[in-house]
């Protein structure tokens, strides 16, 4: 039986608008609008598929004045991109997403303090060069969880899955905020994705652009002064058309561009159980008390689970998390900046590498503020840039195995990007460029995931690297020595010695060494003898050593 739909578009100073369908037999059908500036039509729809959009005069200042173009509905849940169309779900005579059914919802999630968090380009995760699927999809993921899940890392961050044009790209112009990006697969594809990573305890963090839209997104057709700044903020940083977060609509009382995102937030969230959101290119967007009210809405909409805010910043910004901040965490680009020099042999010293492992010196208050990475999709991988400075083989595997060291053991929440943990080493691209999963087969790459594997496995157990104690209770800047302890209220410590130099030393003497006779290395899994707060051992070139 057929059931009244409401279709709906708002844009309230433009004159006219129309539905169009594949249920008008070719016919436009008018709209009534409202006093809240939306145009609605309903239409009588048995339960299934429809395509729609709908044509408006548009008030954009690129096109005529009021102009009849058609656009795709900004809430669409589907896009059809060959045929530019919305597409509508009908079932049980109501509008829906998709019929998917939660299993997994009553399952413990990790805080944010516990997170270890694995970046993922989803058309470049699954598969190497002999995969024959030319890009990954959502599926792919899901079937990697369980070497997810035994890399041991507990939240994924999800590079953009919003709808954007074109088949291959990183997806940081969306045309459609509301729809998940076709090339990756389905509605139902995504909360499968979200649902097995809940089954396994882990997070599931979505990068979102909400500083600018891409160039065709509907909203720029339909009105475009009403929804984006005329110019934009810095010429310098700009993507795309920025929204205006500081336009006030005085005849409806309310901000548009507001309004608009904080539905977009509430959607994912209600819709696909999403743990968080990575706000992209945060200087450029402004308005931080807005952002602000962002981050409590969001917080308190996915009560009781836990929900983790964070913003990139260039250049970083602590003052963005602390208490009167509007975010709960930071990505820490000069964590990236200061140690990828230390391990290709540039000067070391000592103060900035304080600097690098207690955030508090950058005036960071907590641990979940600062997220802190050795790689990350926005710079070429480790591998990449130790070859570009002539560290190859055995050589750049170990200055890897130190970098993850570090990130894994500095004050922060870690941050691994996908394929970082074996090694693989293609470049930057916006091209297609999916990690080389057949590395895991060589000795030295397989080796490296498994540093990898038991630094988080440490981090997972040993809650001391959770907090914001950090003390630095030796060093030795002749000979690129430095040592650190992290500890909690609890008893749990962890120290941390390392050689930044190139030289291998030799029955080496570490003073000041906290309290405690007997300690146990937890990378090559020994146990070690303390005497007198002395620990002599001998300390390889660009290597380190963590006790517990």
């Amino acid at each position: 039986m057929a059931n009244p739909i409401e279709f709906k578009l708002f844009a309230p100073y433009n004159k006219s608008a129309v539905l169009i369908g594949s249920f008008a037999n070719g016919q436009d059908i008018p709209t009534k609008k409202g006093e809240d500036g939306y145009f609605r039509a309903h239409v009588d729809l048995d339960d299934g598929q429809y395509e729609y959009k709908f044509r408006v005069q548009s008030k954009s200042f690129f096109l005529e004045p009021d102009q009849w173009i058609e656009v795709i509905d900004p809430r669409a849940s589907h896009i059809n991109e060959s045929y530019q169309n919305g597409v509508l779900h009908v079932k049980d005579g109501e509008p829906i997403v998709d019929d998917y059914v939660w299993h997994h919802d009553d399952k413990a999630l990790p805080q944010n303090e516990e997170l270890i968090i694995y970046e993922i380009l989803v058309s470049d995760f699954s598969g190497g060069e002999d995969d024959p699927d030319p890009r990954g999809q959502l599926k792919h993921i899901t079937e990697k969880l369980d070497y997810l899940c035994e890399l041991g890392i507990n939240a994924i961050e999800l590079m953009p899955i919003q709808e954007f044009p074109g088949e291959q790209g990183w997806g940081y112009n969306t045309h459609h905020y509301f729809a998940v990006e076709s090339a990756y697969g389905s509605s139902k594809d995504f909360k499968h994705l979200v649902d097995e990573c809940h089954a396994r305890g882990i997070r599931v963090i979505l990068d979102i652009i909400l500083n600018h839209s891409g160039s065709e997104a509907p909203l720029t057709k339909i009105d475009y002064n009403y929804w984006y700044r005329s110019e934009p903020k810095d010429p310098d940083q700009s993507w795309g058309p920025e929204f205006d977060y500081d336009h006030y609509d005085e005849n409806l009382n309310l901000c548009p561009a507001q309004e608009f995102v904080k539905d977009v937030l509430h959607f994912w969230i209600t819709e696909y159980h999403i743990d968080g959101f990575r706000f992209d290119a945060v200087s450029q967007m402004g308005h931080f008390e807005f952002l602000g009210q962002l981050t409590d809405e969001t917080s308190k909409q996915a009560q009781p689970k836990p929900f983790y805010n964070i913003g990139e910043l260039i250049p970083e910004s602590p003052d963005a998390t602390n208490l009167e901040g509007p975010l709960d965490a930071c990505w820490r680009d000069g964590f990236l900046h200061q140690l990828r020099p230390l391990l290709w042999g540039d000067d070391t010293d000592i103060e900035t590498v304080k600097e690098l492992i207690d955030a508090k010196r950058s005036g960071y208050l907590g641990a979940v503020n600062a997220i802190n990475y050795l790689s990350n999709h926005d710079h070429d991988r480790l591998m990449v840039q130790l070859a570009n400075h002539e560290i190859f083989d055995e050589t750049a595997f170990k200055r890897a195995k130190l970098g993850a060291v570090l990130v894994t053991t500095a004050m922060g929440v870690p941050l691994i990007w996908m394929g970082e943990e074996f090694g693989d080493s293609h470049p930057k691209t916006l091209e297609a460029a999916k990690i080389d999963w057949s590395l895991l087969q060589n000795d030295r790459n397989h080796d490296l995931m498994q540093h990898y594997r038991g630094l988080i496995n440490l981090r997972k157990s040993n809650h001391a690297l959770r907090t914001e104690n950090v003390e630095f209770f030796y060093e030795d800047p002749e000979s690129k020595v430095l040592a650190y302890i992290r500890w909690n209220d609890e008893g749990s410590r962890v120290v941390v010695v390392v050689n930044f130099s190139d030289q291998y030393l030799a029955d080496y003497e570490i003073q000041n060494f906290p309290e405690g006779s007997t300690w146990h290395e937890w990378i090559s899994d020994y146990d070690v003898e303390v005497h007198d707060g002395v620990w002599v051992t001998d300390l390889p070139e660009y290597e380190a050593k963590v006790l517990v």
